[in-house]
């Protein structure tokens, strides 16, 4: 019993990281739409375009965890 509990679960997570990595595009596009608005001093303007372009690196890269955890920080600067 234990051994199926075990084989479903790595299948859910298995299956969950597509679903995570389309996260990363939504996140990307909600902040090129905060920009545009965005009443930012220059450099957190650059900060967030820094955190952005790594970010949009990493997904490219396959690594959704760290370009997650840049575009939150590039989300948090915009507050959104």
């Amino acid at each position: 019993m234990n051994r199926m509990i075990a084989l479903a679960l790595a299948f859910s997570f298995a299956a969950a990281g597509p679903a995570f990595a389309n996260r990363c595009p939504r996140d990307m596009a909600a902040i090129d739409r905060a920009l545009q608005s965005a009443q930012l001093s220059a450099s957190d303007r650059q900060r967030v375009m820094d955190l952005r372009q790594r970010g949009e690196a990493a997904h490219e890269a396959g690594n959704h965890e760290e370009s997650e955890r840049l575009l939150d920080q590039a989300k948090e600067i915009l507050k959104i």
